[in-house]
């Protein structure tokens, strides 16, 4: 928010699940008053019972981009999908279409030999995918094999370009750095305060209207699991710390491919300053940037 009031710049968001409407205390989505009249967008633009993946959130994204662009401001993208970042950042390519005959074949397979057989193939086939996968990510598992024996390509390969970064973007990486024992205090306190800000209530509102991707979004699934009677109110919400944390990994190992990211002390007094000699020392005050 800092950045972006003073760069008179105007914010994309990054995160998968903080596309979706309703979705605001799960997401830690800030209000209306503390964006401070910076506008926002990908952000609050897709119903719940929709679905928004990778490409289609690339293609909002791009349009917000070139909006502001035209109107001579500056872009600052945030939030926690490193996958996103890097699909704006080098493109994406073409998948293979959707095969029903293959996918009922897979589904079928999947209640008839269950979870880890599948993911043990996919383990085969698309080493590099099915470690960023959970075995019980049911849908993502069949869609790359799908995707595979449709095509004969493991289904990483359709993700980006392989590190190689478009042309129209000039971009600077910034990263926050916390040590581990810090980085899971706040995990621990900020779904505690997700608890106290009423999330339960609002998985309820929406539990009948969450669309497969938005379900799967961490404290959405593990208190839809308490709403159905699966678990228990504690052990939901302790659930929902250890998946936060698994994110929080998932995310640091993603980031880590970006070697061109300056990791920055996210506890630092200055960390907008060290921010902005980064972006004079990139030239990037143009607003053509």
């Amino acid at each position: 928010m800092s950045l972006a009031q003073a760069l008179d710049g105007e914010i994309v968001n990054a995160d998968a699940m903080a596309v979706y409407r309703g979705m605001d205390i799960g997401t830690a989505k800030l209000s209306a008053a503390e964006r401070g009249g910076v506008p926002h967008h990908v952000l609050d633009c897709i119903d719940p019972e929709d679905s928004c993946q990778l490409s289609r959130w690339l293609s909002l994204a791009e349009e917000a981009i070139a909006d502001i662009h035209r109107r001579g401001q500056r872009v600052i993208v945030a939030g926690g999908s490193p996958l996103y970042v890097k699909a704006l950042l080098e493109g994406l390519s073409a998948g293979t279409p959707r095969d029903p005959a293959l996918r009922t074949q897979l589904e079928q397979r999947l209640a008839r030999e269950g979870t880890q057989a599948l993911y043990a193939e996919l383990q085969c086939v698309d080493p590099a995918y099915a470690s960023e996968r959970h075995p019980n990510d049911h849908r993502r598992v069949i869609r790359a094999l799908e995707v595979f024996y449709a095509s004969g390509t493991p289904y990483s390969h359709f993700h980006t370009t392989d590190g190689i970064r478009r042309s129209d973007y000039r971009s600077l990486l910034l990263g926050l750095r916390w040590d581990k024992e810090t980085l899971h205090r706040r995990i621990n306190a900020r779904c505690k305060q997700m608890f106290a800000a009423g999330l339960v209530e609002e998985v309820r509102s929406l539990q009948h209207r969450l669309s497969p991707e938005a379900r799967q979004a961490v404290g959405y699934k593990e208190v839809i699991a308490c709403l159905e009677g699966r678990i228990s109110p504690e052990d939901a919400a302790e659930q929902v710390r250890r998946a936060s944390r698994h994110l929080a990994k998932h995310q640091l190992t993603w980031l880590r491919r970006f070697s061109d990211l300056h990791w920055l002390p996210g506890d630092a007094q200055d960390l907008y300053d060290q921010s902005m000699t980064l972006i004079n020392e990139r030239g990037l005050w143009s607003k053509d940037c």
